[in-house]
């Protein structure tokens, strides 16, 4: 019987199709095998090349393009290349996947169903914050694409610390700045203590806020130039400055909403999910807190069936 080569078989063609192979992605993968094989040790190019069998320039591509992604990291002095932290990210996502993936996109798909708005699953991954999950009405486009990150320092990232403990905002609060960032302590303790009690947080619908979030996708803080640093500052400037309260608003007043968010926790009390509802529209208070309310009933199921306990305050 003669046998048919991979390079011939079309593809889907049964088990011959689903054989097939791409020897460029096989070096990809053995890169990355190999120096999770050797965690703590940081390669040259020149000793990769030779323990993999590699071309240096074929070596040399797959590594520039691995530590632009940030799936590794070159060291600007010695030229040797390590584990970066868009692994941490890739890790952390799969690992939360698999725990809590399933039980949050069901609840994320009874809340889609039920107010016809997207829904979205995060948390803080390493030193980043990326999208785990996202549910939507059919056809539509969300604002979010599931593994996105964003950076975790502020002004950016309040909802994911909101809920835990007064220590882990401070520590978020010390963290070197995104952006220029101008503290209202007054202001963010009015948020914190109007988000702990309804248990949500409403987050205002602007164009600035919108470009801000779209501007800072995929960004860490160190990568932004000066004068890029100026102009998303004047963006947004203090955490929490974009929460609204919408049982101050007059009634039936309307509200631009951007988006109702609500955190999940863990066994230990801490955030472990921030879902989020996203409404993009006009609201008023009493809708809001109709959302906010079946938001909540949301992440607290989550937070049961993961066997997580909401804190004690």
């Amino acid at each position: 019987m003669v046998r048919r080569s991979d390079s011939t078989a079309p593809i889907g063609d049964g088990a011959a199709g689903s054989a097939r192979r791409s020897p460029p992605t096989e070096r990809v993968v053995q890169v990355l095998d190999h120096l999770v094989a050797h965690p703590g040790v940081r390669f040259g190019l020149s000793q990769l090349a030779r323990e993999l069998d590699l071309s240096k320039p074929t070596c040399l591509g797959i590594l520039t393009a691995l530590a632009d992604a940030g799936y590794l990291m070159r060291d600007p002095v010695d030229k040797t290349y390590g584990l970066g932290p868009a692994l941490i990210v890739a890790g952390r996502a799969a690992q939360r996947g698999f725990a809590a993936g399933p039980v949050a996109h069901r609840h994320l798909a009874q809340l889609s169903d039920r107010f016809d708005a997207a829904c979205t699953a995060s948390a803080v991954v390493g030193d980043r914050i990326a999208v785990l999950d996202v549910v939507g009405p059919r056809g539509a486009t969300a604002s979010a694409r599931v593994g996105e990150v964003y950076p975790f320092a502020p002004p950016v990232g309040l909802m994911y610390v909101l809920w835990d403990t007064d220590q882990r905002l401070e520590q978020w609060l010390r963290r070197e700045p995104t952006l220029p960032v101008r503290l209202d302590r007054p202001h963010l303790q009015r948020v914190v203590d109007r988000c702990r009690r309804t248990g949500y947080l409403v987050e205002s619908l602007t164009r600035g806020g919108r470009r801000l979030y779209a501007l800072m996708a995929g960004v860490v803080a160190h990568d932004l130039a000066p004068e890029l640093r100026e102009l998303l500052g004047e963006l947004v400037s203090s955490p929490g400055e974009r929460v609204l309260f919408p049982e101050e608003a007059p009634a039936g007043e309307p509200l631009a909403v951007n988006l109702i968010a609500a955190p999940a926790y863990d066994p230990d009390g801490h955030q472990s999910l921030v879902l989020a509802l996203h409404v993009e529209a006009e609201i008023d208070a009493a809708e809001i807190a109709r959302r906010g309310a079946a938001l909540v009933e949301a992440a607290d199921a989550i937070t049961a069936e993961l066997g997580g306990r909401r804190p004690e305050r």
